[in-house]
């Protein structure tokens, strides 16, 4: 038995003609090319704030805290003052992958819905984005961890 093909309608292939006229194309090279160069000035950033936390006398270890908490509170701030949007609008994935798209992320929504009152609003809407990356990252990093334990305690 083979597959019965579903035959489109006028409708369904007008609209599709539509869409296809309507909607903006990506410039895909472009796009990759300043998600690539803005993801690497996030870095740059964070280099420069390990060298400044190193240089004042910072243990390694609390570098790296220090680091992503700096990095965390200047996307949550530039959230806040409306900056980091007109940023990601142009970075695209440079912005949204590296910690700086996960503090926007909890942010602005907290910021969006904060007229809902500090419950309601802010508290509720607050991880509505990030909840799942926390959840499953969770959830992920305990299933590594129970496997590290049972394979590499003796190591």
């Amino acid at each position: 038995m083979g597959k019965s093909k579903k035959i489109k309608s006028e409708a369904e292939i007008q609209y599709d003609k539509k869409v296809k006229e309507v909607s903006p194309t990506s410039p895909l090279l472009t796009d990759c090319v300043k998600a690539f160069l803005f993801g690497g000035a996030v870095c740059v950033v964070g280099e420069v704030f390990y060298t400044l936390y190193s240089y004042l006398g910072v243990s390694e270890k609390n570098c790296a805290t220090g680091v992503s908490i700096t990095l965390i509170v200047i996307a949550a701030a530039l959230t806040g003052i409306g900056v980091f949007d007109k940023i990601a609008k142009h970075a695209g994935a440079g912005t949204v992958v590296p910690i700086t798209g996960f503090a926007n992320s909890v942010a602005a929504p907290a910021i969006e819905f904060a007229t809902e009152g500090h419950i309601t609003g802010t508290a509720v809407k607050m991880f509505s984005i990030a909840g799942p990356v926390i959840v499953y990252g969770s959830a992920a990093a305990s299933l590594y961890g129970l496997i590290y334990y049972c394979f590499c305690r003796g190591v």
